[in-house]
């Protein structure tokens, strides 16, 4: 709740953080530099040791950072809170993946990794919807103390629930052969770019600016709510049409036997939606939202499957880690990308760069589907 709260209000509470909107970009995307180098080492950790010993530590690691963002005001003591969720969230989005490959099945894959997505999907919804609204009502401190004890309270539950899923499916077979090494699986490289993309327009540049979106594009709107409300609620219902989308691509993607079929129309949507939210229409902007949502849910929910299709149950854990380290790379650059160009190219110029990179992500998507990589 801590992080999906500041993408919704960082933007327009710059003053009650302590910080200028020049660092907003540098602070949204500074979690996600840092898990360029902890990602992979969450990835080999969980190949060797059991899941539970890393997970449920990070859980609390996570909801100490929203409570530093709550007790300090100030760049610097925002950037320690940052960081030190992004360490967090390696051990938690490379653990909870991991995870998820341990229990599901060949030829369940696809489902399993889209309802665990629509989980994150309403984690995620909730956060942003909340995070505005208790902003606008009770403030931005708060908001942020409420934050770090509703993610102790999810850890606590962790500690006391979670089983340990490592060698779940013993009656799983390994790859024929010696694992393949993941730097010459092409396929991989592939899942990795597409969830780059993905990452770098929906989780960079579109959350970064959707509360700028609202102060310049859908100003009538926010008449009858607050401007973080507004924020809020866009974001929290484009999460929930990504959480319909997700077990829906991903239950499809298992009856085809063909996910990267279903990756190439996740694309083409999300080009169509980065193209409408280029018009300075509200129309426009509210159905390339919700197309937007419906692309990155599949997408995501893919991401995963494809991972768990294209390696040995033993390398999981590490490929699963390369992934997440391309995903939060783009995701990394979205924010800056974005307001480095808002000056130059505004709005307009960021989407539409955007809808060009989805399109040209599915060359490479093609190619594996002609391929018929994993």
């Amino acid at each position: 709740m801590g992080d999906a709260t500041l993408y919704t209000v960082l933007p327009t509470h710059t003053a009650a953080a302590g910080v200028t909107l020049a660092s907003v970009g540098i602070l949204l995307s500074a979690n996600r530099f840092i898990r360029l180098l902890f990602n992979g080492v969450a990835g080999l950790a969980y190949d060797r040791w059991p899941r539970r010993r890393l997970f449920v530590p990070a859980l609390f690691l996570g909801a100490l950072s929203t409570a530093l963002y709550a007790a300090t005001r100030g760049f610097w003591p925002l950037l320690a809170g940052r960081l030190l969720w992004g360490v967090a969230w390696s051990g938690i989005w490379v653990g909870g993946a991991t995870m998820i490959l341990d229990v599901a099945g060949a030829q369940e894959r696809g489902r399993w990794t889209g309802l665990y997505s629509t989980w994150f999907f309403i984690g995620a919804a909730a956060g942003t919807f909340a995070g505005g609204l208790l902003t606008d009502c009770v403030g931005y401190t708060a908001t942020m103390w409420i934050g770090a004890g509703l993610s102790a309270l999810g850890a606590l539950i962790a500690l006391l629930l979670l089983p340990e899923t490592r060698g779940a499916r013993r009656d799983e077979r390994p790859t024929e052969g010696p694992p393949l090494r993941l730097r010459a699986n092409r396929g991989l490289w592939v899942v990795a770019s597409c969830h780059a993309v993905n990452r770098f327009c929906t989780a960079g540049v579109l959350m970064s600016t959707m509360a700028l979106i609202v102060q310049d594009r859908l100003s009538p709107l926010g008449l009858v709510a607050g401007a973080a409300t507004l924020t809020g609620a866009l974001l929290a219902g484009r999460t929930l049409f990504s959480m319909a989308a997700a077990p829906l691509a991903g239950l499809v993607s298992d009856r085809l036997a063909s996910r990267w079929t279903v990756a190439a129309g996740g694309l083409v949507v999300g080009a169509a939606s980065m193209g409408l939210m280029a018009w300075d229409a509200p129309g426009a902007i509210l159905t390339g939202i919700a197309l937007g949502s419906i692309s990155s849910g599949s997408l995501q929910a893919l991401i995963s499957a494809l991972t768990g299709d294209l390696v040995a149950p033993a390398q999981r854990g590490r490929a699963i880690g390369l992934v997440h380290t391309a995903g939060d790379l783009g995701s990394a650059l979205g924010p800056l990308a974005a307001y480095a160009l808002l000056p130059w190219v505004g709005l307009t110029g960021a989407y539409l760069l955007c809808a060009l990179l989805f399109a040209a992500q599915l060359v490479p998507v093609m190619w594996a589907r002609a391929r018929h990589v994993a």
